[in-house]
């Protein structure tokens, strides 16, 4: 089995973490206040230099004022819709 942080997958829950945080209207110091630990360590986590477990993805969600449970339901709901492939320009022609 090959590590999950080398994944497509892996790259979306990034995703989905920072669009947590945005959508927050918290920056990642802000995050990190609320969650007591070095602003850092919410960049760390959203760059993938970082890895983060089940009970943290609960935290980084409740401290983004979402519920844990939904957060992980959007994220996979959104990760089994299939992802536009990128074009050139944007998809300009």
């Amino acid at each position: 089995m090959r590590k999950s942080t080398h994944t497509g997958e892996y790259a979306a829950l990034r995703d989905h973490l920072a669009s947590l945080r945005s959508a927050a209207g918290l920056s990642q110091r802000q995050l990190a206040a609320k969650l007591n630990v070095p602003h850092s360590w919410v960049a760390k986590v959203e760059s993938g230099e970082r890895r983060l477990d089940l009970i943290e993805f609960a935290w980084f969600s409740r401290a983004c004022g979402q519920d844990p449970a939904n957060a992980a339901r959007d994220f996979f709901k959104a990760a089994r819709q299939p992802r536009k492939a990128s074009t050139p320009n944007g998809g300009r022609q």
